[in-house]
């Protein structure tokens, strides 16, 4: 089983990409507001290493609980959904619910026969299962580590720069520059998984995070 695979057992490729974009840019952000202007102020590179890790360790945690409560929020809105079918008042209303929850791109590509009869089918299948309350699943627990390892791991290549200079300025735009690099390959291949064009779908991720470090330089990044 490839990285890719192990990895999206528990997410979905566009929660992965948000969450190293968002850890990326979490940790620009940070590495911007460390005020270093110039080679004349000085900042212990090894402080600034241990508080940008801490700050993606603090948004790590806090976005695998967010993704657990989402999971919890889902299942809960599913439970609603076949509550709602088994207590239609006839098939038809139940079945115009599932309509509403599920006609999408891919239903519409269906003809409305065998569409109709498919939802009636779950429809069917709802009102023969009793109602069970959501509950939380290790596979859960197991996603929200896989969030949380994501976040912290876009630390890592902002960190290296200032552990090979001393010069804190010269570490912080190397560390700017790793970022934006990182924000390229990233695009370049979500670019590639999804069939869009690579270096397009790189270019316009990096260029959403160039754009970020020039608004928040003159703010006194």
């Amino acid at each position: 089983m490839t990285l890719f695979r192990k990895l999206h057992r528990h997410l979905d490729p566009g929660t992965t990409l948000a969450e190293l974009i968002f850890g990326l840019l979490m940790v620009l952000t940070f590495t911007l507001g460390a005020r270093l202007l110039g080679p004349e102020e000085p900042t212990d590179g090894r402080e600034l290493l241990i508080a940008a890790i801490g700050c993606n360790i603090a948004w790590g945690i806090i976005d695998g609980f967010l993704y657990i409560l989402g999971c919890v929020y889902e299942r809960l809105r599913v439970a609603n959904l076949l509550g709602s079918l088994r207590g239609a008042g006839n098939e038809l209303t139940a079945i115009a619910a599932l309509e509403g929850e599920l006609n999408g791109d891919l239903a519409r590509l269906a003809d409305a026969a065998p569409r109709e009869r498919f939802y009636a089918s779950i429809v069917a299948a709802a009102r023969r299962q009793p109602g069970a309350r959501p509950q939380l699943l290790a596979e859960d627990f197991r996603g929200a580590v896989r969030v949380f390892l994501l976040v912290v791991a876009t630390a890592v290549p902002a960190a290296l720069p200032f552990l090979i200079w001393d010069n804190a300025y010269l570490a912080l735009r190397i560390s700017n520059a790793l970022l934006l690099a990182c924000l390229f390959v990233i695009g370049f291949f979500w670019g590639r998984h999804v069939g869009a064009r690579p270096l397009f779908a790189g270019t316009l991720i990096m260029s959403i995070g160039a754009v970020l470090v020039l608004i928040a330089i003159p703010l006194g990044g």
